[in-house]
């Protein structure tokens, strides 16, 4: 009896469990479809002065700075074809602040070119984007020879000698070379599979648990 008994209370603290993993999964559901919403929403809209508005992810901008082409950076990237080749990031100045434009990508034959600086840099129109770490499994950046894998901050204060916004401007003026990035709402979104997953797992221990006792009780 007693052994049943407890089996019965494991059976039980295990389904809660599951139940509670499963609605946590839910409330972070609505909350990335928010978030996710509020992201479409804004690369809908048209381009705002970047000084007269409050910096924040994926907000749309029109501005104009002093670009800094000798501090240019390669970071190496892909483009959307899975392409090997560099994305041109520069130092730019805003109003006394100091941003990276991500300007695009670029292959690898065209690095030091004169041709991929010429363009009409006083209207920036671009993407605003909260720069990540980068992950640690990628190759320490080569600062001496400018090949790089990520913009780790201290790195490029090295670099630079600047400290810049948190904000990567990512450029969307209409150019041939470097290649803008097409920003897009690409937050993965998992939470319904995995609330999926432990309701159904809570569901199943408890068909389990009458099968069992029903046979045994």
């Amino acid at each position: 009896m007693k052994n049943k008994l407890l089996f019965s209370i494991f059976v039980f603290f295990s389904i809660s469990i599951f139940i509670a993993l499963g609605t946590w999964q839910i409330v972070r559901l609505n909350w990335k479809l928010e978030l996710l919403n509020k992201i479409d929403v804004s690369l809908k809209k048209e381009p705002v002065d970047l000084m007269t508005n409050v910096p924040e992810d994926y907000l749309k901008i029109k501005t104009s700075g002093v670009i800094d082409f000798d501090k240019q950076i390669y970071l190496y990237s892909l483009n959307e074809k899975g392409a090997p080749g560099f994305n041109v990031v520069n130092p730019i100045i805003i109003n006394n602040k100091n941003f990276l434009l991500n300007r695009g990508w670029i292959p690898f034959d065209k690095k030091n070119t004169q041709e991929i600086d010429i363009f009409d840099y006083k209207i920036i129109l671009g993407t605003l984007k909260k720069q990540t770490k980068g992950s640690k499994f990628k190759p320490v950046n080569d600062i001496k020879d400018n090949y790089w894998f990520t913009l780790d901050r201290n790195d490029v204060f090295k670099y630079t000698n600047k400290n810049f916004s948190p904000f990567i401007i990512y450029l969307n003026n209409n150019l041939e070379l470097p290649k803008p990035k097409i920003i897009t709402v690409n937050i993965p979104n998992s939470h319904k599979k995995y609330a999926i997953t432990w309701f159904s797992l809570a569901l199943s221990i408890f068909l389990f648990y009458l099968y069992v006792r029903k046979n045994t009780y």
